[in-house]
């Protein structure tokens, strides 16, 4: 694995065995096939409860609720090896840990951590979260899904959109504004009479994974189901927050993924009588790119460094989101590059991991927002309003 500064110095004994546990099993289990079900647009079979087999679901959660206890840099080395693998598995485990057991750890009572967040874990219960709606994308604010009282519980109406897992989910947690036009967290079962998931078809991206909506139609919600400790919009972008910091590190796996095709591919091409790897723009390409991984990577470990310690803000994960996911896309364009036309077929994993980034460029705030963020952080001045 390219660690060209020696980062595995700076890890644990124990993030080092998660880390080449997590790389096992998507050698063994994700590798030999991803290409087929992204060129058939089908997910994984049985890939939450594979992931909750071996820990990857929750696991900065407490063991006490099903999770692993692991810290953050641990997390981002899961999500680092899964994304290596595909951005589609890492998604979903993404999802399942930070936008769905994070909010039920952080907000929810002590009856919904006993009840979800060990199924959860286990991957018996597949989760889904929503925020963006068919109006409201990077103004997650606006938000028209609405949450009425309704005796001893509430009636849930609008729609959601652009949401993995949606088609397979058993749990939703969904974000709306009550009648006092406050944000509340509510979780949505599957059985919910009015409740509805029409899948995504037609991407050319994450095609290995199941995305769709969320439609509420009068959905009546017990009071049992509604997140009792945040009524504002802390509690989605803090759930945001912790699915850009994984996806500072799911990134780096895409990259190095690509890099070390690259690599291998330029060594044993032929031409003009030597490998490719021997002419001057080939290598200064294969260098580039390990410095762009390098950087990134010493990035994403300082702000798991600082995730550690409470003090990562807000503004610092968004920088590494951005800055690290449009690195990977540009890895994978000049890998492509140096396979030529090799290396857009499914025989290598370069145009597959290219297609995945440009949405993972775009979900959990675009490229520009997150550019936005960091020059209102060091203006004290908003460009959003």
């Amino acid at each position: 694995m390219a660690d060209y500064f020696d980062i595995e110095s700076l890890l644990s004994t124990e993030q080092i065995i998660v880390r080449d546990a997590i790389r096992g099993f998507v050698d063994l289990e994700v590798r030999p096939r991803i290409d087929s079900f992204a060129q058939d647009h089908q997910e994984i079979p049985n890939l939450m409860k594979k992931l909750g087999e071996i820990g990857a679901l929750g696991p900065f959660i407490p063991q006490s609720y099903g999770g692993a206890g692991l810290d953050y840099i641990a997390y981002g080395l899961i999500m680092q090896e899964l994304e290596a693998g595909d951005s589609a598995v890492r998604s979903a485990a993404s999802v399942q840990s930070s936008l769905v057991m994070y909010p039920i750890y952080n907000f929810g009572s002590e009856a919904q951590k006993r009840k979800y967040l060990p199924a959860l874990a286990s991957g018996s219960l597949i989760g889904a979260f929503g925020l963006t709606e068919p109006n409201h994308g990077s103004d997650p604010a606006s938000m028209e899904t609405r949450l009425t009282k309704d005796g001893d519980g509430f009636r849930l109406n609008g729609a959601k959109m652009w949401i993995t897992n949606a088609p397979i989910c058993d749990v939703a947690v969904v974000w709306a504004r009550d009648e006092s036009n406050q944000v509340r967290g509510v979780i949505v079962e599957r059985e919910m009479k009015g409740f509805s998931t029409p899948e995504t078809l037609n991407k050319w991206s994450l095609r290995a994974s199941k995305t769709g909506e969320l439609v509420f139609d009068q959905v009546f919600i017990p009071k049992e189901n509604v997140l009792p400790d945040v009524k504002s919009m802390r509690g989605p972008l803090s759930c945001l927050n912790s699915a850009r910091y994984g996806i500072s590190w799911g990134v780096i796996g895409a990259a190095i993924d690509c890099y070390e095709v690259a690599l291998k591919y330029a060594k044993e091409r032929q031409q003009f009588g030597k490998p490719i790897a021997s002419f001057q723009l080939q290598q200064k390409k294969l260098a580039e790119i390990i410095t762009e991984i390098t950087k990134a990577q010493l990035l994403s470990w300082r702000l798991g460094v600082l995730k550690n310690e409470d003090k990562a803000t807000p503004q610092q994960i968004s920088m590494a989101k951005r800055n690290n996911v449009n690195m990977a896309l540009q890895v994978a364009r000049e890998a492509r590059q140096i396979l030529g036309a090799m290396g857009i077929v499914g025989d290598y994993p370069i145009m597959r991991h290219m297609m995945n980034l440009e949405s993972v460029i775009t979900y959990e705030g675009t490229h520009d927002v997150h550019l936005l963020i960091t020059g209102q952080d060091i203006t004290g001045i908003s460009a959003f309003e």
